[in-house]
């Protein structure tokens, strides 16, 4: 048996805790199971109503709903906007909008307007909220809820959906609470009439958050922080560039308020060399131990640091740590070169990622639907994320946890301020500290794990090899670099990677080892013989379906070639997202945001010319899962994938409503056409058709956008979602190298030895490949079950198609110390 080493305590306790989570861009929308089992499903499918579920078009009838935006501005907010008036109209309810957050609600009149289909049409990429959000001390009295009331009744409103922060969602629990005195003063005072009170008697709030800090406890993702990291990152990004010509080091403010979260996600998707938050402000002495650290760096041969600062970062004493007060620190101590950069408001301007669009559709529509199904008993509530699940949650709940974060900030109870902030806080907060504040013991292991890529580039396999290498370092492994996948493992391409080799690759697009598609099967003893040489006792595989179907061939050879007989781990990276057992694939998010930024140009020039309609080709091979979330975030006409099959009829059923939309004052179509979806009606055919039956009321034109989805520096979820996943991989494989150890010798034979990491719902688990084989279309390359079909009907109900949504499993009011009080293992 080959010693090995002990850690410290403190990097055992962090590998031991950093169970890793991610709240998920688009994955974590859906709280749905999968659909069933694909086999060839019937023409039309989606369009049949669910049997057994009530209509959901005629919910709404006879009601009213008002929306508003209140607090500060986030990106995303429009299309929770769009998202409420439309399937609010869908239902056959009234939908009005309310301008200026509550200070229109107070003044009444031309701020409360009703919406119509069309008044919401081109507000998916916009940023900010287009109806207006302001700070109201009016509603803050009675006085001024009187008349916010009375606005209300005159109108028939009973259901108010609050997009904002916990400001503005305790005003609104308060303003419910105070319903019936209001009314009963209105009704006493001459402001409406005992009929009007007795049709207005309860008032059903719908809280949806919307904030770039994400300080709201009860969801791991609010709406506007991704696209906030996305603004953040690219300002990252081109600083890094500068800094390295001038060998500067860079402190970087970023906003948050009392929370952390922007900076904590910054500092692990570019690799910064600190990070200071207000939930765990540093140790004594950590002037010493900062300079240490940026010497190191220096020392190992890069030539700039990078510090992340939180703009409320506080030290154990709760006295400021200012961005100044870290450049006069490094000046003195190093005489390093610094520059302080204060982000500011740039931070919340900026069009909204394709995770903001999607979770603020997915968000309005169990909106209105929890609004349409309140009663006067329901507690108002605000619509959550848990992982991969939309949930319910009572909103007074969520905001006495959110306070209670400050309160324990306040008393210096920092532990108790991490736990209260989630598990998926603080797996990031273990994940960080992993990371760049431990490093490789001088003890090692005697264990060497290689690390490949496998398949077509995605963007984030850097990030996932950068976090491979350096977490098997800090166990004391040997860590070995395979170039251009299983054909360099049989070919001897095979090289020791060192600590400093990876620094900076988190945001790197591509694939620095190299990839290939080939399989391994036909080098089964080349591979053997080089396994053999180079020592090799793990294989963590990074890569897509050929990474699956590769690993299934080495489990084959197990049986003829002992050296096979290792511990594999395979992280999905693919922009396909068509791996088995994993709801999302690295890279996936990368190619969602670089196809629905070209669907906005294209809709941008289609707005101008009038009266055209795009057709656009999306990567994916078999797999719709592109075009599919591609038509939620751009807010598409249609979207065409092998999944759901078509048929002539189809089509025709698409021209005629495209051509009743040009009609109206939305004079453009948008169409996403998976390429595989259909081998007869390519995306030329298409294309054809509905030029030759749009003739005289629209002309088409066609763009395929090809490997360019491929590329490009990876978004901020696949950085960190791909440095999750190979820390995750390699606390596995360390676990299963020792469990197969006997005598000095590695022997792993059995069926859980060869596992795939993938994200199920609320967690992250390790599924051995040989199960996942009867969950796997293997002739299309695809998983039988695929969560996101269910999110189509949406994307059709936004689109003004006349289907039924299926409501058949509805997100359930929850409490929010379940959530915080979840078992390691969940998101």
């Amino acid at each position: 048996m080959v010693p090995v080493p002990e850690l410290s305590p403190e990097a055992s306790r962090l590998l031991v805790s950093a169970a890793l989570s991610f709240a998920a861009l688009l994955l974590l929308l859906t709280f749905l199971p999968p659909a069933p089992s694909r086999g060839r499903p019937p023409a039309r499918k989606m369009a049949q109503p669910p049997a057994g579920h009530g209509h959901t078009k005629h919910l709404g009838s006879g009601k009213a709903i008002a929306v508003l935006t209140s607090g500060g501005d986030a990106q995303g907010m429009n299309a929770a906007v769009r998202a409420v008036v439309r399937v609010g109209i869908y239902t056959g309810a009234r939908v009005y909008f309310v301008y200026e957050g509550y200070q229109g609600l107070v003044d009444g009149g031309d701020h409360i307007k009703e919406a119509t289909w069309e008044s919401v049409s081109m507000m998916l990429q916009l940023g900010g909220t287009v109806i207006g959000s302001a700070r109201c001390q009016d509603f803050r009295t009675r006085e001024g809820r009187l008349k916010a009331a009375r606005n209300l009744v005159k109108r028939g409103i009973t259901n108010l959906c609050v997009i904002g922060g916990d400001g503005s969602l305790t005003g609104a629990d308060t303003f419910r609470a105070e319903w019936s005195g209001l009314l009963a003063d209105l009704v006493k005072g001459g402001g409406i009439t005992a009929e009007e009170a007795k049709r207005s008697s309860y008032l059903n709030i719908v809280g949806m958050v919307g904030s770039i800090d994400n300080d709201f406890c009860g969801t791991d993702m609010t709406i506007g922080t991704d696209s906030a990291l996305h603004r953040i990152i690219e300002i990252v990004d081109a600083i890094t560039t500068t800094a390295q010509s001038h060998q500067r080091t860079f402190v970087l403010e970023v906003m948050g308020r009392h929370c952390g979260y922007l900076a904590l996600i910054t500092a692990l998707a570019c690799g910064a060399d600190w990070v200071f938050i207000p939930e765990s402000p540093p140790e004594e002495g950590w002037e010493d131990h900062l300079c240490r650290r940026l010497t190191e760096t220096r020392d190992g041969g890069l030539r700039l640091n990078i510090i992340i600062v939180a703009e409320g970062a506080i030290d154990r004493h709760g006295k400021p740590i200012t961005s100044d007060d870290i450049k006069n620190l490094v000046v003195k101590r190093l005489g390093y070169d610094t520059r302080v950069t204060i982000l500011g408001h740039v931070q919340r301007g900026g069009t909204p990622s394709a995770f903001d669009r999607i979770l603020g559709s997915r968000m309005g529509v169990e909106a209105v639907m929890a609004l349409l199904e309140g009663t006067p008993e329901t507690p108002a509530c605000v619509v959550s994320l848990s992982g991969n699940q939309a949930v319910r949650l009572p909103l007074m709940e969520c905001v006495q946890v959110t306070k209670d974060v400050t309160t324990a900030m306040n008393e210096g109870r920092f532990e108790d301020a991490l736990k209260l902030r989630g598990r998926s806080f603080q797996n990031n907060w273990n994940v960080y500290k992993l990371l760049a504040h431990i490093r490789p013991p001088s003890t090692k292991s005697g264990y060497t794990v290689a690390v490949l890529n496998v398949g077509a580039p995605a963007a984030g396999m850097n990030a996932a090899v950068r976090s491979t290498v350096r977490i098997g370092l800090i166990h004391g492994h040997r860590m070995l670099a395979v170039h251009d996948g299983f054909e360099g493992l049989a070919f001897g391409m095979v090289e020791e990677i060192t600590w400093n080799r990876v620094g900076g690759w988190t945001g790197l697009g591509g694939s620095k080892l190299g990839t290939k598609r080939t399989l391994p099967k036909k080098y089964f003893e080349e591979i053997s013989t080089n396994i053999s040489k180079f020592g090799i006792h793990g294989l963590i595989i990074i890569g897509g379906f050929e990474a699956f179907t590769g690993s299934l061939e080495l489990m084959e050879g197990r049986s003829k070639y002992e050296e096979l007989c290792i511990p594999l781990c395979i992280i999905p990276a693919t922009v396909s997202n068509n791996v088995p057992g994993s709801d999302f694939s690295i890279g996936a998010d990368t190619a969602l945001n670089t196809i629905t930024t070209t669907c906005d140009l294209i809709k941008q020039s289609a707005a101008g010319t009038k009266r055209r309609v795009f057709i656009i080709e999306t990567m994916g091979g078999f797999c719709g899962y592109l075009a599919t979330m591609a038509g939620l975030a751009a807010g598409a006409d249609a979207a065409y994938i092998y999944e759901e099959h078509f048929n002539i009829h189809d089509l025709q059923v698409n021209v005629e409503h495209l051509t009743e939309k040009m009609k109206t004052t939305v004079k453009r179509g948008l169409v996403l056409r998976n390429e595989r979806c259909n081998e007869n009606y390519t995306t030329d055919f298409i294309y054809n058709l509905y030029s030759e039956e749009g003739k005289g009321i629209f002309d088409c034109r066609k763009n395929v956008l090809g490997h360019m989805q491929q590329g490009g520096s990876p978004t901020p979820f696949d950085r960190n979602f791909g440095t999750k996943m190979g820390a995750k991989a390699v606390a596995w494989i360390t676990g299963k190298i020792k469990e197969c150890s006997r005598h000095g010798r590695i022997f792993a034979n059995t069926a859980d030895s060869a596992c795939l990491l993938g994200m199920r719902k609320r967690s992250l688990v390790f599924q051995p490949i040989t199960d996942l084989k009867q969950e796997t279309d293997f002739e299309h390359r695809i998983p039988k079950e695929q969560w996101w079909l269910r999110l189509r009907p949406i994307l059709k109900i936004l689109a003004k198609y006349h289907i039924e949504l299926d409501t058949s499993e509805k997100a359930h009011l929850e409490h929010i110390t379940r959530k915080i009080m979840a078992p390691e293992s969940s998101i």
